[in-house]
């Protein structure tokens, strides 16, 4: 069993429950996730299952998309509706904030930031990941790092009695919490800010639309799912052979990674143009093998 698996995740599940009901249903403990969703959150989570999990980190990597709402007016300490509520704005505090406000705060969120994720996220710090040591008592606080942050689309705003709800689509960076996006939205207005509902659109190049249930979701082929990502190099046989021996191969025709696939059409290597020697002061450069698939 080896291959991707594309899962629209429902709410009140962690991504290790599903991990874990994927490793009974197909028998084996390869089975792992590129990138954490809340269990509030749903959406694209993609699975690798035998060869695919060390293709992971890849799909990890690339850009993601989310559907929001955003609640002004009530903070809480896992900026999320889940959390204890640690603030509410008064009702005159409240009224002072327009449309015109709120769209340029968000604004000036998008583009390349620094971001401080929620104290409650899957942050490791000294090997323990953040949400749990909240959980122990202690007070955590994560420090800021740089994301990227595409395109924050505002579908609606909502002006409500004792709140102000916020639709929206975030286009962003691995790495990008949506909800501080939300926290740091009700920080820069005055109101406090939490996220009250989170689904995962994509999970660059997978779409939501592409994603099934747990249970109907299929095996995605490695080299399909591969070459979705990387260009693709098809390896003669004598280049598979030398492949197998992790020797070099003639370079690629532009630099970055290529999915290597055999003549069977298998994924067989990832490999990249490297400079493997310098004789007489010129450099040869060689396509190298740097993940060869294992037959099992």
């Amino acid at each position: 069993m080896n291959g991707f698996l594309l899962v629209d995740k429902t709410g009140g599940m962690t991504s290790h429950d599903v991990v874990a009901k994927m490793r009974k249903r197909f028998g084996t403990k390869r089975v792992g996730h590129a990138g954490t969703l809340d269990p509030m959150a749903t959406g694209v989570l993609v699975l690798g299952v035998g060869q695919a999990t060390r293709l992971l980190q890849y799909v990890t990597d690339g850009k993601k998309g989310y559907d929001a709402t955003i609640c002004l007016g009530i903070a809480t300490h896992t900026d999320d509706k889940e959390g204890e509520v640690l603030f509410v704005a008064d009702s005159d505090s409240l009224s002072l904030v327009t449309e015109e406000a709120i769209r340029e705060q968000l604004a000036l969120q998008v583009g390349t930031i620094k971001q401080r994720p929620s104290s409650v996220s899957a942050i490791k710090i000294d090997g323990k990941p953040a949400h749990q040591r909240i959980r122990e008592g202690e007070e955590v606080v994560i420090p800021e790092r740089e994301v990227t942050i595409d395109e924050i689309s505002i579908h609606q705003i909502r002006f409500l009695d004792t709140s102000i709800e916020i639709d929206v689509s975030v286009t962003c960076s691995a790495g990008t919490y949506i909800r501080s996006i939300a926290r740091d939205l009700g920080q820069q207005l005055g109101v406090g800010g939490h996220l009250t509902s989170l689904r995962r659109t994509l999970v660059s190049p997978f779409l939501i639309s592409e994603c099934d249930s747990m249970e109907e979701a299929q095996l995605l082929s490695v080299a399909e799912g591969i070459s979705r990502i990387f260009p693709i190099r098809e390896f003669t046989f004598d280049e598979m052979n030398e492949i197998s021996f992790g020797r070099f191969l003639e370079p690629n025709p532009k630099e970055g990674l290529y999915a290597g696939l055999s003549p069977q059409g298998d994924f067989a290597a990832l490999v990249v143009n490297k400079i493997v020697s310098d004789k007489h002061n010129q450099a040869i450069v060689r396509a190298a093998p740097i993940l060869v698939a294992v037959k099992e």
